[in-house]
């Protein structure tokens, strides 16, 4: 049985995440990081934070048949229901009379005894008459909503851009948390080996199609292996692997990661050039520029620069047709990470999606001039908008004709994407259902000599 205390605990995050904007996955971290909450109850702990947040829609649906909506509810009773509602609906190890008897006794320590009775009547009445039956809700959009907690006027936006299957198909696999995935530091230690020391350990591992630097983790807490203490490899999704894979470099060139934080695709791509030559990395926060630096010290890389710079005054500090190579990883909705950041989907705005896609297209035709003529650059998002994303590199491209999608791009696709639902002209989008891998997009264009 869960201890009262860890219910409380998740009340808490709860709170935080829907009041004050908090990220889940960094106060799951934070929370885990100070001790409070034993090694046993992790996991759990989780697991509620992170499916109440991910199912929030739904599990108000749930609720409001049996919850007087004339009321005006606190909202730390709010969290409390939910996070009940989703226990007794969608995990199976917790008996529901243990589930709703630590949700009362929270509601008598935080509340009164009417407030108790309240949570009470309302969690048992779900246990007897079970959840209302979302089928029945005619029109489709609102029940794919519904069904998988997102806004309905963003999936009525992607219904408008990729169909109903693709959408329900997404909304779906954004309630399934994806296994993770990590990249070897090649210049310490090889995939093959990396793969037999964790076997040992007792994880299960798969490669990546990806990369060859990749592994794929079934089974195992790599947070707790002293490969990854030690810097030998490092937590990266598939998906953003596929920038430096994608971005044909060599040892001694001169590239620019002009929107770099957190730091693993520049230090991927300074694996790639086998810590030869020369790599400038800018944030435009001082705070995560220096991450970025941390990443590479802890990854043994030392051709990395790292800065705290506005990508679209670059231009300021290096010359015209200076690099080899750029990656412009803009910063986006992050419509894509839905799945590991559940928050996102209900604090995006069009409005924002709009505001974003001006500030990429600027940042994409400040940045471009540094290119050398010949050189390549790859934009990428980890968003699945297409205003983002297809919008943005049109956009450029009909005001800058020294600058085409290089079509060799494609053809260096792994083989794994020779089928791929989300190629199109402009690049290559990635959908979280298709590979189970975050959302992502990204293109390679080429400056003409």
């Amino acid at each position: 049985m869960i201890t009262y205390s860890l219910r409380e605990t998740v009340v808490n995050l709860l709170l935080r995440i829907e009041k004050d904007n908090g990220f889940s996955h960094l106060l799951i971290d934070h929370e885990i990081k100070s001790g409070k909450v034993s090694p046993k109850d992790e996991g759990l702990l989780t697991e509620i934070v992170y499916g109440t947040t991910q199912r929030k829609l739904t599990l108000d649906y749930y609720l409001e048949s049996f919850i007087d909506t004339r009321k005006k509810l606190d909202d730390w009773v709010v969290m409390l229901l939910r996070m009940s509602v989703y226990q007794m609906v969608y995990l199976d190890k917790i008996p529901d009379h243990a589930i709703i008897h630590e949700a009362v006794e929270i509601a008598k320590r935080r509340g009164h005894k009417g407030i108790a009775s309240l949570v009470n009547g309302v969690l048992r009445s779900v246990q007897r008459n079970g959840v209302p039956d979302t089928s029945m809700v005619k029109d489709d959009v609102k029940r794919i909503a519904i069904e998988t907690s997102h806004p309905e006027w963003l999936v009525k936006r992607w219904v408008f851009m990729y169909g109903g299957k693709v959408t329900k198909e997404m909304c779906e696999a954004n309630l399934v948390r994806k296994a993770v995935s990590i990249r070897v530091q090649p210049l310490r230690i090889s995939r093959d080996h990396a793969m037999k020391v964790l076997r040992e350990q007792g994880f299960e591992t798969r490669v990546s199609d990806f990369s060859d630097q990749g592994i794929i983790v079934e089974k195992g807490n790599i947070l707790k292996t002293d490969l990854f203490k030690s810097g030998f490899v490092t937590i990266q999704d598939q998906s953003s692997m596929l920038v430096a894979e994608m971005l044909d470099l060599r040892p001694g060139m001169n590239v620019l990661d002009a929107c770099s934080a957190p730091g693993g695709k520049a230090t991927h791509i300074a694996e790639k050039m086998q810590n030869q030559g020369k790599l400038y990395a800018y944030d435009l926060h001082a705070k995560k520029a220096k991450l970025v630096n941390k990443k590479a010290l802890d990854l043994e890389l030392s051709i990395i620069t790292a800065d705290h710079a506005d990508a679209r005054k670059l231009h300021t500090i290096h010359r015209e047709e200076n690099f080899d190579r750029i990656l412009i990883d803009a910063p986006c909705s992050g419509l894509g990470v839905i799945r590991g950041k559940p928050e996102i989907k209900y604090t995006k705005q069009a409005s924002d999606i709009h505001n974003l896609a001006a500030i990429q297209l600027n940042i994409l035709q400040r940045v471009a001039p540094l290119l050398k003529k010949g050189g390549r650059l790859i934009y990428s998002t980890c968003t699945v908008d297409r205003e983002e994303n297809e919008g943005v590199v049109k956009s450029f491209l009909e005001e800058h004709p020294d600058y085409h999608i290089d079509t060799e791009f494609f053809e260096e696709l792994p083989t794994i994407f020779e089928q791929s639902p989300g190629i199109t002209d402009y690049g290559l989008q990635l959908f979280p259902q298709t590979f189970q891998t975050d959302g992502f997009f990204l293109t390679r264009l080429i400056r003409k000599s």
